[in-house]
């Protein structure tokens, strides 16, 4: 087994603006970048990291406006895509793995497709071009209810109640390093306060961009897995199927005791599901 050193934080810029990774180590082998999904930050794949960096270079990016990483006034889809040319190129990426969960799914798809040479095994977690009604609303909702607490207990208290799935310790981590706290003592999230308040910061995917993003997918010539949280709001099961259609090497499978959330839900179904793969 390879020993490898302690998570290293590194920053870098990028497209004019400073962004922040997780370096897992272990530099020799095998890139696998990481990229999570909205509101969320690089930790997210804490657990997953570490159960696979003794045999993959671990790279999570906390991907604009979100986690450590500055805050920018563009954040259009293209953008994080560009973003994520920038990374592979700063870091010399030649052949890599690319895993993304969500608003980091689609990113990691839509780079797929435009560098299909790049990708040796592409990993995409509960999404596809176009997401269920019911999911939809209820993310929308999530970044409309409160932002602003007394104290990191509080905002778990809030993420315990939309998510009853994940084990406390994960669910804490998750919510702890995705605060920050603000001059007058409370504490509020990390991610872009314009994605919360300002209209439309977060613009969605035009009918016309859905359809491209469909015809894309095409193009991805590696193998791929797509995984759907059994219980997903947003996946749904035909939308999935279309998905393992769309793809010329595309196979599906769903991780148990987990909604959209996969790794957070269920850490070790999503392991159990992926590390075949990966192997």
């Amino acid at each position: 087994m390879t020993t490898v050193a302690d998570v290293q934080d590194r920053t870098l810029t990028l497209n004019g603006l400073r962004f922040h990774y997780l370096d897992w180590g272990n530099a020799s082998a095998q890139a696998l970048v990481c990229l999570h999904g909205f509101t969320s930050h690089a930790h997210s794949w804490d657990s997953f990291a570490r159960a696979v960096r003794d045999r993959y270079h671990v790279l999570a990016l906390d991907q604009r406006g979100h986690g450590e990483t500055e805050w920018a006034t563009d954040y259009h889809a293209t953008r994080r895509v560009e973003d994520l040319e920038a990374f592979a190129s700063e870091l010399g990426l030649d052949r890599f793995v690319l895993m993304g969960l969500s608003m980091g799914g689609r990113c990691a798809y839509q780079y797929a497709a435009r560098h299909p040479e790049k990708i040796e095994r592409l990993i995409i977690v509960d999404i596809a071009p176009e997401s269920a009604t019911a999911g939809t609303q209820r993310i929308t909702a999530g970044i409309q209810a409160q932002d602003v607490f007394d104290d990191p207990e509080e905002a778990f208290a809030v993420a315990r109640q939309a998510n009853p799935r994940p084990a406390d310790a994960d669910l804490r981590a998750r919510v702890q390093h995705g605060l920050m706290q603000r001059e007058d003592g409370k504490w509020t999230y990390r991610y872009d306060v314009a994605l919360r308040r300002t209209p439309g910061a977060r613009r969605l995917a035009t009918p016309e961009e859905v359809d491209n993003d469909w015809q894309s997918l095409k193009n991805i010539t590696c193998p791929t897995l797509l995984v759907r949280g059994e219980s997903s709001d947003v996946l749904s099961p035909e939308l999935a199927q279309r998905m393992v259609d769309s793809m010329p090497s595309c196979r599906l499978i769903a991780v148990p005791n987990s909604g959209h959330s996969v790794p957070l839900d269920n850490p070790s179904g999503f392991l159990v599901a992926v590390e075949p793969f990966l192997a």
